[in-house]
Formats: structure tokens, sequence, C-alpha cells
């Protein structure tokens, strides 16, 4: 198997465990009884805890020799995590698995991308070939879980997880390539964390990564409540599947068709974010309105500029804007803001707007999506400079 190939295995046992967690997790926790500030409080916990999980995982994994071994450990992380939260009945022993989870899951995220955006630079091969293998996995699980959940229980959802980590962790340790984690000599934990200070104290970085962010941390609601407001609207648990699966097709479409040809002709990154901050504006802001399943199709459609749009721009603006050296800190500052922070506090959010505006509750991502588009707007004359 080629280096391409194995990291698409890779992507598609990540993205085909977080295409089951996120549209049913909250089914999930609901049918354990769980109100929507306790589904809030326990999806929010680990992205809060992320803007200093992440950035102490991110230095862990640097001290490694190969990329791959924090990334198989990491995989038996969260599978011990999501296995407790699944076993126990009890709500603090709960939350602390699903924590752990979690965690785990959101730093193989970041660990993956810069694995894999060093292996394409080396080897010549496009980064969105195995990313967009990891969103056809998680289209996959979509529809594989929604349709599951007509005959199984909801329960299947955490047995899912824990042996898509399992798989992980087995296929990290032994099928990934030993890309080292440093060209030379390994740089101290001391330097480490002073290259994120630097990065910290970067205004223009800060700023580019609040807006990539927001737009990211939009989706909260979606993510949390989509799945519950349709049930309540009299959509099955199929068609939720179909429908998240839709727009994430929609998103490989953009990443394997539209990315390439946008290379080619030099639509650069700020145009794509600020491209995909206006659709999200406009999607949140019509998803408020509860619209009717027909609606809902081409609403999903939008994924591919809201989410896929705003992360191959974040990708490379980040990269654009730190030094070599600290690539792999700043995409993980920039996935712990987006995927952690933001998203975490609007996730916190979005259980009481759930139990008390319902489907209103996007307004609040609307506004959200439009302060990440005011913030990128200053960052273009950066990024030509």
């Amino acid at each position: 198997m080629t280096a391409a190939q194995r990291m698409a295995l890779q992507y598609v046992l990540l993205f085909g465990a977080t295409g089951v967690s996120l549209p049913f997790a909250g089914l999930w926790m609901r049918s354990e009884g769980l109100s929507g500030a306790e589904i809030g409080t326990l999806l929010a916990a680990p992205m809060l805890a992320r803007i200093v999980t992440g950035p102490l995982l991110a230095v862990w994994a640097d001290g490694f020799r190969y990329r791959r071994t924090p990334i198989a450990l990491m995989g038996l992380v969260m599978a011990a995590g999501y296995g407790v939260a699944g076993l126990s009945d009890l709500y603090a022993v709960r939350a602390v698995g699903w924590f752990v989870g979690a965690t785990a899951m959101g730093v193989l995220v970041p660990l993956s991308d810069v694995m894999t955006l060093r292996l394409a630079g080396r080897l010549g091969f496009s980064f969105s070939l195995p990313r967009g293998c990891g969103s056809a996995a998680f289209v996959v699980a979509n529809v594989g879980m929604g349709a599951l959940l007509l005959h199984w229980p909801v329960d299947s959802v955490i047995a899912w997880l824990v042996v898509a980590s399992l798989g992980l962790a087995a296929v990290a340790a032994v099928a990934l390539p030993p890309e080292p984690v440093a060209d030379g000599a390994a740089v101290p934990g001391l330097e480490r964390f002073r290259g994120l200070g630097r990065l910290l104290a970067d205004p223009v970085f800060m700023i580019a990564i609040f807006a990539i962010g927001a737009v990211q941390g939009a989706h909260a609601f979606q993510y949390g409540f989509s799945a519950i407001l349709w049930k309540t609207q009299g959509i099955s648990e199929a068609v939720t599947g179909q429908l998240w699966a839709f727009g994430v097709i929609v998103e490989i479409a953009l990443m394997w068709l539209f990315e390439p040809w946008r290379r080619r002709v030099g639509v650069g990154p700020w145009s794509l974010l600020m491209i995909g901050s206006a659709a999200a504006v406009l999607r949140w802001s019509v998803m408020a309105l509860a619209p009717p399943l027909w609606l809902l199709w081409p609403l999903q459609a939008l994924h591919a500029l809201t989410f896929a749009a705003t992360f191959l721009a974040g990708l490379q603006i980040v990269e654009q804007l730190s030094p070599a050296h600290s690539h792999t800190a700043a995409q993980t500052l920039s996935s712990v803001l987006s995927a952690g922070l933001l998203i975490g506090l609007a996730t916190a959010v979005s259980g009481p707007l759930y139990d008390r505006f319902g489907a209103g509750g996007y307004w609040a991502m609307a506004a959200m999506a439009a302060a990440g588009l005011i913030a990128a707007v200053p960052l273009r004359r950066r990024l030509v400079a």
C-alpha cells in the first residue's frame, strides 16, 4: 500500500467513528433519559477542555519518534473512554468516560491531518484524497447506523465507537508509515511550549483561527440536536442518516473535484473562507425556521461550503501564517479553537437553547458564523503579503 492509501485507511476508521458519534450521540444520550441541558454539558465538556488538553497532547505527541505512535495510543484511550461511558448508569462516571473518549477522538484529527500534510508535501499526493476517503466513511457510517437503529437498540452507537477505536489503534500501530516527528534531533519539550507561546502572541494568527473556528463552531447546534429536532418533525433515524450522508457526499465532491480545480485556477484560501462563512450564515438562518424535509436536502448540501471549504481554507491559512517548525502546534491550536473552545461554548448553550426555543436555537449559530465572516475580512491583506 502507498502512504496515501495507508492514511486513507486511517481516516476511514477515524471518520467511521465520528460519522456515528456526531449525528447519533445526542440520540443515545436522550434514550438514557438525559435532558437537553445535560446532553449539552456532556458534549461540551471535552470540547471546552481542549483549550488545555489540545496543546498538552500536541506537545506530548511531538515527544515520540514516529507520528503513528501517539495516534495508536489515543485510539486505545478512545476505546476505553467510550466503553466506560456505555457500561455505567451513573451520570458522573458516564461523563468522565465520554470526556476521555471524546478528548482522544478530538486530538486524533489534527494529529492525522498534520501527518498527512507532511507526507503529501514530501511524496506529492493531494491531501484532499485520503481526507476525502474519511468523508466517504463518514457517509457510510451515517447511513449504516441510521438503518441499524430502525431495528437495533440505541446502545449500538457506543458499541460501534469502541470497535472503531480499537481498529484505529491497530491500524495505526502496524500500517501507518513510520513518518518521523522531527527531521533532525527531537525538539525539547520546553522549546515546543515556547513555540506555542509565540503563536498565541501573534494577533493576526489568532484572528485567523478565530474566524475559522467561529464558522466551524457554528455547527454545534446541528451536531448536537438536529437528529432530535428532526425526530420531533416525524423524520426517521434512517432519513436522518441519509440527510447527514448527503451533506458529506457533496463535501467529498468538493474535496475530490472542486479542490484540485481551485488550486489550478488560483482561487486563494481567503476567498474560500469568505464563501464558506457566507454560506454558514445563510444555512443556519434558514434552519432556524424549522424548514420542511424537501428544503433540508439543499441546506445539507451547503455543508460542502460551511464545513469542507472552511476546513481546507483554514489548513492553508494556518500553514501560511505559521513558521515551518510550528506547523503541528499551529494546526493543533486551530483545532483547539474551532473543534474545542468555540464549538464547546456553542454546544454548552445549545442545550438550553433547544429546551427553550427548539429550532430557533439556530439563530445563535447564524450570528456566530457572521462573527467569523467579519473577522475574516482583514486577513486578505496579510495573506497576499
